[in-house]
């Protein structure tokens, strides 16, 4: 979809969207469309229950006074309270309400606002990227489309007086989206698709924006001890593969921050094998590594000025002959050996080595992982925010409000030495799993004794990586949650 800012004028096509504020109250160019319309878009306004609330959206087709063929009023709420995500939102929804109306071209009129903290620059910026994110779709294998099930828009013009403002605000936001994109195609593709070695590829493009990608394979793992990942892959046909990306765009030297990234590409629970229904969906299982590729596409497009390492295990979970049975016993990397009590508790052993490795072949200066790792975060938050677990106060409150900033929501949950016990085993340095409660809990305590005490943190994202609802930018499917809450983290604490 082409972006582009122009300056304010009345489009001679398409579709124009004018904002409205909180009180039914017009922006200047607002009031001049209504003046040249007759009063008929404040007639419309008052006619329902329109009110300019932010989210809320009025359309009225074939307005009088206009070549266009139909306005949509959007609500933005009180000046005070408008922000990126109100004005993304606002992008997202009207796009989403013509995506797929045959019109080709949509205009979004940006006037200054009093009240408003953020610039017409800045706001004619976020409400585009709004509009991007919500565009998405997946067609890729969908041959019998009908000519409405087809999106139609192809332009999106944001109406400003400063263009070069806007355009300077949106260029890096373009970036992060294409990283996004990326990663919910990832994440959308099928496991016939994406596997192992397929991803590694689709790692190895990141090349072209100057990321240093290395693939190690199965005997170069084996060579390094990593018993824990390579227990998991050994029931399927497909190669394991690790795959590691360094982008250095900070200061020579400088200890990298890194992140860690599990990729199952399918998983089916190996021995421990998951019930048949909904087992389709266990493709996404890869999510955490489909956000650090992203986020690494999204940190080397925009040029951050940091040094940043991204490390992905991947791995295919299957059942055959000669899977890894309920019971095993399997010796990391880093010389800890696991009880495997549960087969289909496998990320958190791909992470235990991917974690291992990270810390001591880089040095960190901290380190993220990222995983839909338990069902049992679903449990306990649904599927609005991701669970959030730390060893360091000062990550956790980062990540936090970098979360808050985005629209990506994260919520702290607990970790303790009585939690700690729970994983410890008769016969080996740990197990895989602990009792039936605080499932998400044990997990995170498991992956920290791979930490080394590196600073670290742990996003469980099994709730947050689809979507069956969709949201203004975020379709149903894959939503590439962690994308932005990343970038926005390295961004706001790690560049200046």
């Amino acid at each position: 979809m082409r972006v582009g800012f122009t300056k304010v004028s009345m489009p001679p096509h398409g579709v124009l969207v004018v904002p409205v504020l909180d009180g039914r109250k017009l922006t200047a160019t607002g009031a001049t469309i209504d003046k040249r319309m007759g009063g008929a878009l404040m007639r419309a306004i008052r006619a329902g229950h329109f009110k300019g609330a932010a989210g809320q959206l009025l359309e009225i087709v074939a307005p009088s006074g206009l070549k266009v063929s139909r306005i949509i009023a959007v609500g933005l709420g009180k000046p005070a309270d408008i922000g990126a995500l109100t004005l993304e939102a606002a992008g997202g929804s009207a796009v989403a309400k013509v995506l797929r109306s045959g019109e080709a071209t949509i205009a979004f009129v940006v006037d200054p606002i009093k009240g408003c903290k953020v610039t017409a620059g800045e706001l004619a910026a976020r409400i585009a990227n709004g509009a991007v994110l919500g565009s998405y779709t997946f067609d890729h294998y969908r041959t019998t489309l009908k000519a409405e099930q087809k999106p139609s828009l192809k332009t999106v013009n944001v109406m400003v007086a400063n263009q070069a403002a806007a355009r300077k605000a949106y260029a890096p936001l373009a970036k992060v989206a294409e990283g996004v994109f990326f990663t919910r195609d990832l994440v959308t593709q099928p496991a016939n698709i994406i596997y192992p070695k397929t991803l590694a590829q689709e790692a190895r493009k990141l090349s072209k924006l100057g990321v240093k990608v290395e693939v190690l394979g199965r005997a170069r793992m084996e060579q390094l001890g990593m018993g824990a990942l390579l227990g998991v892959a050994q029931g399927s046909v497909r190669e394991p593969q690790m795959v590691v990306m360094r982008y250095d765009g900070g200061k020579r030297g400088q200890a990298p921050l890194a992140f860690v990234g599990k990729g199952v590409t399918f998983d089916t629970g190996g021995i421990s094998i998951k019930p048949a229904q909904g087992m389709e969906d266990m493709k996404w299982d890869m999510g955490g590594s489909a956000v650090v590729i992203g986020l690494m596409r999204a940190l080397a497009g925009r040029k951050a000025k940091c040094n940043v390492i991204g490390v992905v295990g991947l791995v295919e979970n299957m059942p055959d002959g000669n899977a890894q049975r309920p019971g095993d016993v399997v010796t990391s990397m880093s010389g800890q050996t696991i009880e495997v009590i549960n087969t289909d508790a496998e990320g958190r052993l791909v992470l235990a080595d991917a974690l291992w490795y990270t810390q001591k072949r880089f040095k960190p200066k901290l380190m993220i992982d990222l995983a839909t790792l338990t069902g049992a975060i679903i449990v306990a938050l649904g599927n609005d925010q991701a669970g959030m677990f730390a060893s360091d106060d000062k990550l956790a409150e980062r990540l936090h409000a970098a979360g808050q900033g985005v629209g990506e929501l994260l919520w702290r949950l607990p970790m303790s030495t009585d939690y700690d016990k729970l994983i410890n085993s008769d016969i080996a340095d740990m197990k895989n799993v602990g009792e039936r409660g605080a499932g998400s809990i044990t997990a995170a305590q498991f992956l920290q004794r791979f930490t080394n005490n590196v600073p670290w943190a742990h996003l469980d994202i099994a709730g947050v990586t689809w979507s069956k609802k969709p949201k203004p930018t975020v379709p149903k499917g894959g939503t590439g949650f962690g994308v932005r809450l990343l970038d926005e983290f390295v961004a706001a604490n790690y560049e200046k």
